[in-house]
């Protein structure tokens, strides 16, 4: 298959299941043969049809009275997306499309491709979606954007939608554990938590210095990541700056015991450990034990050598250990992750306000539960990839209401277009 073909499969596939994005696209670059050109082609059409879904319905719906099958749905969805989104030539994208439609539909149907995509391609699709409501022509569902509006108003909402469409780049974090560009392991305690670049790239690393944070870099040419020496070498771990946060809030030393309750895949575990120079005891628990296999290959490849993980649910940690106390708990707890909508393309079309306030009643279970695991004197720090109140500030209050000897010690928030990174929560309590 191509990458056209693939992107089609990929999107049948997705409308028909309940698999993540993400998921799928792995899944299928790993069972097919395509050449990095035709990678980065299918994943730019995958995601890009995901991401404008709303958008691209809007479109089809002026030249299609009656909408087709599925399949050719999908196929209007990959010619549209690349004559309003991609700077392909217009006479490319409906040729190739139209080809798409005769080796996958019927006759007809091609023919009907056809006649729509060369009616289109001689319209402004730009200006057509200048005349829809915002939240189709930033293809976002009604709800969230309205619920995004009356929060923040309609030029910051506009932001943040702008934001969730366009590709996200891809960070570095150095893994001071390793040599670095045949230097020894650098000292993890004398990184500040922000401020100024002071350490180079992995050799053979295409990448650019970033302010967010001193120890990541932005991947300029992020093809041949997977495959360099410094991977395998274990000299880096892929990972948002945002995501470092929560660990620079817990401030964790050399030589203490600390509990990561949700700790799968190992990001934030493996900066823990490499923040302690691998000095001292990380427990990582997870509900799912296939995920801990990630935690574990992850501190392989790192080099981190003092996390065990338990595989135990949250809310029933207590029976796993028993009365054990740790200097500094770790609640990074699953959320809805509208934070990170720029890196889960589908998760807007998955996300409910229902679901919202399913989670932000576990959550609020989960970090009661925490509280418990944390000795007198010790550090508790909650976190979150959601951009939601019911799911931050309102847990944190129910906490503080019902935990006299927790004390909320600072709190912060980030908000993707204003901060340039992925948006987060975190908040530090200490228990007395």
């Amino acid at each position: 298959m191509n990458a056209r073909e693939t992107a089609l499969a990929l999107l049948g596939r997705w409308s028909r299941t309940r698999h993540l994005a993400d998921e799928l696209l792995e899944d299928q670059l790993a069972n097919t043969r395509l050449s990095p050109a035709d990678r980065a082609l299918t994943t730019e059409l995958f995601y890009g049809c995901l991401r404008q879904k709303l958008a691209l319905e809007f479109l089809i719906t002026q030249y299609v009275a009656k909408p087709p099958r599925p399949l050719v749905t999908n196929i209007l969805r990959l010619g549209f997306y690349q004559l309003a989104f991609m700077r392909t030539p217009p006479h490319a994208a409906v040729n190739e499309t139209v080809a798409l439609a005769k080796n996958r539909a019927h006759l007809a149907e091609a023919k009907f491709v056809n006649a729509v995509l060369r009616q289109a391609a001689s319209a402004n699709l730009t200006a057509a979606l200048k005349n829809a409501e915002p939240w189709v022509r930033y293809s976002h569902p009604r709800w969230l954007w309205d619920r995004w509006r009356e929060r923040w108003g309609e030029p910051d909402t506009t932001a943040l939608c702008e934001w969730n469409n366009q590709p996200p780049p891809v960070y570095v974090r150095l893994n001071t554990l390793r040599s670095l560009d045949g230097r020894p392991p650098l000292q993890p305690s004398s990184v500040p938590p922000s401020g100024p670049q002071e350490f180079a790239p992995p050799v053979g690393i295409h990448a650019e210095p970033s302010a967010l944070h001193p120890l990541c870099w932005r991947v300029v040419e992020p093809a041949a990541l997977f495959t360099s020496p410094a991977w395998a070498n274990g000299e880096f771990y892929v990972q948002d700056p945002s995501t470092l946060i929560a660990v620079d809030v817990l401030d964790p030393q050399p030589g203490e015991r600390l509990l990561d309750m949700c700790a799968a895949p190992g990001g934030k575990t493996t900066y823990i450990a490499q923040k302690m120079q691998n000095r001292g005891q990380i427990i990582a628990a997870d509900s799912s034990g296939s995920r801990l296999g990630r935690v574990a290959e992850n501190c392989r490849r790192l080099g981190v050598e003092i996390v065990a993980t338990l595989a135990c649910e949250g809310t029933r940690l207590g029976r796993c250990l028993r009365g054990e106390r740790f200097d500094r708990v770790l609640l990074d707890a699953p959320c809805s992750n509208t934070g990170v909508m720029r890196r889960r393309p589908d998760l807007r079309w998955r996300v409910d306000g229902p679901e919202i306030a399913r989670l932000a009643t576990r959550q609020s279970k989960l970090l009661g539960q925490a509280a418990e695991f944390v000795k007198s004197g010790g550090v508790l720090v909650y976190s979150t990839c959601s951009l939601e109140q019911e799911e931050n500030e309102r847990v944190v209050e129910g906490l503080i209401g019902s935990h006299a000897d927790v004390r909320l010690e600072t709190t912060r928030s980030v908000l993707p277009p204003r901060d340039g990174c992925d948006g987060a929560f975190v908040a530090r309590f200490a228990k007395h």
